[in-house]
């Protein structure tokens, strides 16, 4: 290696010096290493086989806390974790009580899921940053499967048969706890189970592009879902398809009967918690804590409550208003119980959805801060840890949970450092429910449905990845919008299927739709490029490189085959037809010929004895000249008609030599394997050379297994495309030279190679 100094200042150069590689000679110098196989049993032996070392080590992976608590660095840690776990805990509180208005079950359930889940994920996950609780999309989620199976006209009816409708109401929220507590079960056990059999992988096909578009048809469904406390009106909860339609129709069917007072409470609320989030946005560098506005917009509306009607009474004026209110928020815990086992079968298909978007949500947020603070998240793991925080808290009545963007950003951005945050958060939620809950009864709805459509800012800024879509992957584009228009208009569980089905048939079209390029050469270099981005790429006299960015199997060997054909120019099977085409012309040309040369003999033959009695001499000169003319005639011809099929047949483009560059092919099959040999046998019967260069370790690995060598060379495969470039230049000088020089000995074919 050394220095060069030339226009564009100092650059390094180096010059090797080895024999040109095929793959024969390359493994002939190679030895592989002895690997001791294994039984099955030795195998099985071994993975089940028991040592406290072992042991350990499964017991900290599985109880994440036991391997990071005794190292926990108080003096440096403890402080940011407390500022932090007061800042989520301030917003964990008023969203809490918010989202339990989207999953159709009392204000106090969600101060329970704020609190169980969130303290078990402490021992369990591997996350230092998130905020596990509620959040809007899983809890509408959870709301669409209550509101199904206890709809509103339950009350409605039941209201109507029977004066007390406040115990009525009272009855069907608690039917509707029980029917969220059992959807929320079955997900903890299918996350819990997914986590066991190592299935943190599938969280890799769900794409951005489809989580964002998914999460951004959520929030239209959230707001849409809110318009109706902001109004203060009636309406009956829609599900199912098109819900969002029939919540928008019912709420304009409605709007003569708005309460005033609460559409300006609402308001107010929505533009001062606005207002504070762009305060935090704009200034959060130089504000130490973010600005807790929701409970600062709590706090004045509850004082305010307080004021015109002390204590419970406060609800009553409200009411006296028509202004819905929180309602009842028992102090203490409820005591555990089962959830409803009878309604499982019917809420299984839910259950799938929420467990895998609820994961998704939880594993991306977690690897984003993870590549921030340098630490890695197991994703099996949180399988687990979410699977335990969502069965052992649904016998405790909460609903499904999951990562929460807006507190893991407030979390991490406060100093938080480890899981002691969000402990120190759920223990603040856990004292206002045994100690002070009862202040947050006269809390309005309309207040809450006030925090949750602002706290959806973050979701419906992600309209803004439409541009940048458009610009860098149309495919993704497709993703995203599928994605949110079947979310929006089939709901959240059919337009999460239809998006994933959508996105695997992305992929099918991607390994059907590849990149087929032509490589030459840059002068003096080793290194090929594609010929038509680059001016200064030179193609290689007689020899093709062509590249395709795609593996070669089943689905697209077909597709390979014709892009190889139409790039390189050289059709094996129209040069096969042309050929048959002017054997068969010149065949029937010369039949003609020799027909024609026949009935011109016995013409001359008839006119010689007719005449041969007066002109016997002449005659017979006649007859000869004639003969010798039509004999000379038919000479000429048929050299004619040689010389035409000689330039007939010789070939159209003067390629000699194709180089198949599979230094992009990962995996080859056996359908790949016959249609690699059938091209390699095609272009030898039209003297058309084929090589292949840049096989990784695993493709001549399936090769070998596919049997492919048996009846192919492997001298025909090369480490790299220089190597088979350099391979048929020096096998076209030999030729060259033997054709010159006779006296030259022939050379062997391992010679030549």
């Amino acid at each position: 290696m050394e220095v060069v100094q030339n226009e564009d200042g100092q650059t390094l150069r180096y010059e090797v010096n080895r024999p040109i590689f095929n793959e024969a000679l390359l493994q002939a110098q190679l030895h592989n290493k002895e690997i001791e196989s294994k039984t099955v049993c030795q195998k099985l032996s071994h993975h089940f086989q028991c040592s406290s070392k072992r042991a350990r080590s499964l017991l900290y992976t599985f109880i994440p806390i036991l391997k990071w608590l005794p190292r926990y660095p108080v003096k440096e840690y403890l402080l940011g974790d407390v500022i932090s776990g007061l800042s989520t805990a301030v917003m964990q509180l008023p969203q809490g009580l918010a989202y339990a208005l989207l999953a159709a079950v009392p204000p106090v359930y969600g101060l329970y899921s704020s609190f169980y889940p969130v303290f078990l994920y402490t021992f369990f996950g591997t996350s230092r940053h998130i905020s596990i609780g509620t959040f809007a999309v899983i809890s509408l989620m959870v709301g669409g499967v209550t509101v199904q199976h206890v709809p509103d006209e339950i009350y409605d009816t039941a209201a109507e048969n029977f004066t007390n409708s406040s115990s009525t109401a009272e009855d069907i929220g608690v039917r509707r706890v029980k029917v969220a507590a059992a959807v929320t079960f079955l997900s903890g056990i299918i996350q819990f189970c997914f986590g066991l059999l190592q299935f943190g992988f599938v969280a890799i096909y769900l794409a951005e592009p489809l989580v964002r578009g998914f999460t951004t048809a959520a929030a239209v469904h959230v707001f849409v879902s809110q318009l109706k406390y902001l109004f203060g009106i009636k309406t009956e909860r829609a599900s199912g398809p098109f819900s969002v339609i029939k919540s928008i129709v019912a709420v304009f069917y409605n709007i003569k009967k708005t309460n005033f007072a609460s559409l300006i409470v609402g308001a107010i609320c929505m533009a001062v918690l606005f207002g504070g989030k762009e305060v935090n946005d704009r200034f959060k560098d130089k504000l130490p804590v973010p600005i807790p506005m929701e409970i600062i917009v709590v706090s004045p509306v509850h004082f305010l409550c307080s004021l015109f009607g002390f204590g419970y009474s406060a609800g009553e004026h409200l009411e006296s208003a028509k202004i819905d209110i929180a309602g009842t928020l028992p102090v203490g815990l409820r005591p555990p119980a089962l959830p409803d086992f009878s309604i499982l079968s019917s809420v299984y298909m839910d259950a799938i959805a929420i467990a895998v978007v609820g994961f998704s949500m939880t594993i991306s947020m977690a690897k984003i801060f993870a590549l921030k603070h340098g630490y890695t998240v197991n994703g099996n793991q949180e399988l687990i840890a979410l699977g335990l925080c969502n069965s052992i808290g649904s016998f405790f009545q909460t609903f499904a949970i999951t990562c929460s963007m807006s507190r893991s950003l407030v979390q991490e951005s406060t100093g938080g450092k480890t899981q002691v945050a969000g402990m120190l958060a759920s223990l603040i939620v856990l004292l206002i429910i045994v100690a002070v809950g009862y202040l947050f009864e006269p809390l309005p709805q309309t207040v809450l449905a006030a925090i949750v459509m602002v706290n959806l800012k973050g979701m419906f800024k992600q309209f803004l990845d439409l541009p940048a879509l458009w610009k860098s992957s149309r495919i993704e584009l497709a993703i995203w919008l599928v994605a949110f228009v079947a979310s929006v208009l089939l709901g959240l569980e059919y337009g999460l299927l239809i998006a994933i089905g959508f996105a695997i048939v992305s992929v099918i079209y991607r390994s059907q739709s590849p990149q087929y390029r032509l490589l030459g050469q840059i002068p003096n270099t080793d290194i090929y490029c594609d010929i038509e981005k680059y001016e200064e790429v030179k193609e290689i006299p007689g020899v093709k490189i062509f590249q395709a960015n795609t593996s070669l199997y089943f689905a697209n060997s077909e597709l390979y085959v014709n892009a190889l054909r139409q790039k390189t120019g050289v059709d094996p099977c129209a040069i096969q037809s042309a050929e048959r085409k002017a054997l068969k012309k010149h065949a029937r040309e010369v039949k003609q010929q020799t027909k024609d040369k026949k009935q011109a003999v016995i013409n001359l033959s008839n006119s010689a004895e007719e005449t041969a009695a007066k002109h016997d001499q002449m005659g017979g000169d006649l007859v000869k000249r004639q003969k010798n003319g039509n004999s000379l005639h038919s000479e000429g011809s048929l050299h004619d008609v040689s010389d035409e099929l000689e330039t007939f047949m010789k070939p159209v483009i003067d390629t000699h030599c194709i180089i198949l560059d599979f230094c992009q092919v990962n995996f080859i099959d056996s359908v790949g394997a016959k249609t690699l040999k059938n091209v390699i046998k095609e272009y030898e019967e039209v003297n058309v050379l084929i090589y292949v260069s840049g096989c990784s370790g695993p493709v001549m690995e399936d090769l070998n297994r596919l049997k492919f060598f048996e009846k192919s060379s492997r001298e025909i495969f090369f480490s790299g495309i220089h190597d088979a470039v350099l391979n048929y230049q020096l096998r076209t000088s030999i030729a060259g030279a033997l054709s010159e020089d006779p006296n030259i000995l022939a050379l062997d074919r391992q010679t030549v190679l």
